[in-house]
């Protein structure tokens, strides 16, 4: 029997990893695991990248808490296959290869990555051939209830009604538009049943393209996340908007899915499936 196939018990507090420890969202998915109160999961381990200067810390104190007895280690493969769920928020090229790992250890793979080639995702998808996946652009519960409403919207308006989609984030983001804009515009697009790719229009100049959803990005600050999706037809306008003041939104909703996703077979799911809003 290899460490995959070792059985993991089908109650009893799920057993979590983290990877990227050290980062802003492992600390605060370690927090988020060390506080919950009701005995529901508990800190399996937690790993960082080889080298890193977190290696050999107690996982509750780099997190702000007490020591936990979790020692953080550059051994992801070990976490895979004991952890009932891995909650992942690095970057796209780790999560691929933590995929991988998760197809072959059966543990429900958490991800809240950002900034997905399509490749990347497809690489997500081959790796839910063995395991539950659970990928989502934004764990925050309020943005996917946010992205339902916005499909609803765009299906009960006809393509008189433009749609507009503007966010804004910290200075220090990365992807632009950002993974949430993203899941956002691909709702209206699904309200719509168009195809997103065809209709998106994030680099633009000059006159906005008829029919398209177009993307606005700013940057600047500290701000966590704002998500407007805004649908202009003639002498009115909607607007749907989320506001981010806490990015422990996101680590709860992450644990939320990863108890959602014991038990269930081997598929490439979402928060939406997770909210049952599919």
């Amino acid at each position: 029997m290899t460490a995959g196939d070792t059985p993991r018990p089908a109650e009893g507090p799920v057993r979590i990893g983290v990877t990227g420890a050290a980062g802003r969202m492992g600390r605060m998915l370690i927090q988020a695991v060390l506080d919950t109160a009701d005995g529901s999961v508990a800190l399996h381990g937690a790993v960082e990248h080889e080298g890193s200067a977190a290696i050999g810390q107690d996982a509750g104190l780099l997190a702000g808490r007490p020591a936990c007895g979790i020692t953080v280690s550059d051994d992801p493969v070990q976490l895979f296959a004991t952890a009932d769920a891995v909650v992942d928020f690095t970057r796209p090229e780790a999560s691929v290869r933590f995929s991988a790992l998760a197809a072959q250890g059966k543990a429900v793979h958490v991800v809240g990555t950002t900034g997905f080639s399509a490749e990347q995702l497809a690489a997500l998808g081959r790796a839910a051939r063995h395991t539950p996946v659970i990928q989502s652009f934004n764990m925050s519960l309020g943005v996917n209830l946010l992205a339902a409403l916005v499909r609803q919207a765009a299906r009960a308006l006809d393509a008189g009604w433009d749609i507009e989609v503007v966010e804004m984030h910290h200075r220090h983001k990365i992807d632009a538009p950002s993974g949430t804009a993203i899941l956002l515009g691909r709702a209206a697009a699904e309200g719509r049943e168009v195809d997103f790719d065809a209709v998106k229009a994030i680099d633009r100049d000059g006159r906005r393209p008829e029919g398209a959803i177009g993307f606005a990005t700013l940057r600047g600050g500290d701000v966590v996340g704002e998500h407007s999706v805004i649908l202009a037809g003639a002498g009115e306008r909607i607007e749907l908007t989320h506001k981010a003041t806490d990015r422990g939104i996101f680590a709860r909703g992450a644990l939320k899915a990863a108890l959602w996703g014991r038990g269930r077979a081997p598929g490439l799911y979402s928060m939406t499936d997770v909210l049952g809003l599919s």
